[in-house]
């Protein structure tokens, strides 16, 4: 009787083990627009990927590898890819979205042209991925908080996400039009109002901030959690087998109140 006791026990034990091995996860490279951030308690800012477990359930998990500041060069120059390429198994997921800092001409460590080495990095990124048996998904920059005067929000990634969607078509990888998505989120808050989407204080306004802040590129949490969910909700549209895992008040919300097509 007691050895069958203890032989449930391990089963149990060695079942949960492989159970959790065998839950899928999303890795997430990029940048700060979609890293985590230090002081989540106390700090305004957020990366839309650091909130994305809060709208996935137990099922699923999340590995955000996004860097403040990286590129698509930098994210593998300084070996960050190729941790993520060791921790890769069957059945994963990898997020890729760089641009806004393979935009720095000013820096050698970082800028990219996107049409030569940019477009190779992406492709590295997906051939790489596709043999550790994992499923890379290629997104497109979000939009900067950019109204001119007349109300109209500027395009400020010139070539970048052109690359990332004929990657996307050459190589037969599913695309999220962050670009898109979001610019239909920005115009939909307006020039006022799509501050509080971002990072907008007055000097003592927020304890963070305590000389004030003005950032149009970088999300606050409301805006993170809308992002995130532009995005799953576009992952679901396209069937890319995570809408499972999805929880179905993030699929109900209707954030910008458009079809896509």
């Amino acid at each position: 009787m007691k050895i069958f006791k203890i032989f449930m026990v391990v089963f149990f034990v060695l079942s949960g083990m492989l159970s959790a091995q065998e839950k899928p996860t999303i890795h997430l490279i990029g940048d700060s627009t979609m890293a985590d951030k230090k002081n989540p308690e106390t700090n305004p800012e957020h990366g839309w990927g650091q909130v994305l477990p809060e709208l996935l359930d137990q099922n699923i998990q999340v590995s955000n590898h996004a860097l403040n500041g990286r590129s698509s060069k930098s994210f593998i120059t300084e070996g960050h890819w190729e941790r993520v390429l060791d921790s890769l198994k069957k059945g994963d997921f990898v997020f890729i979205q760089f641009g806004h800092n393979d935009q720095k001409f000013k820096d050698s460590t970082r800028f990219t042209n996107p049409f030569t080495q940019y477009r190779y990095n992406l492709k590295r990124f997906v051939v790489e991925t596709r043999k550790a048996g994992a499923t890379p998904v290629l997104l497109s920059s979000i939009v900067r908080r950019k109204f001119n005067e007349y109300g109209t929000l500027e395009d400020t990634h010139g070539n970048y996400p052109l690359v990332v969607r004929m990657v996307a078509k050459d190589l037969n990888v599913k695309f999220i039009d962050m670009q898109f998505l979001t610019e239909r989120l920005e115009r939909k808050w307006g020039p006022k109002e799509s501050k509080k989407l971002h990072l907008h204080f007055k000097p003592g306004e927020h304890s963070y901030y305590p000389d004030g802040k003005n950032d149009d590129t970088h999300l606050s949490y409301l805006g993170a959690k809308l992002v995130a969910s532009l995005a799953l909700q576009e992952i679901a549209r396209q069937n890319l087998q995570i809408e499972k895992y999805i929880k179905p008040e993030v699929l109900a919300r209707d954030i910008c109140n458009f079809k896509m097509y």
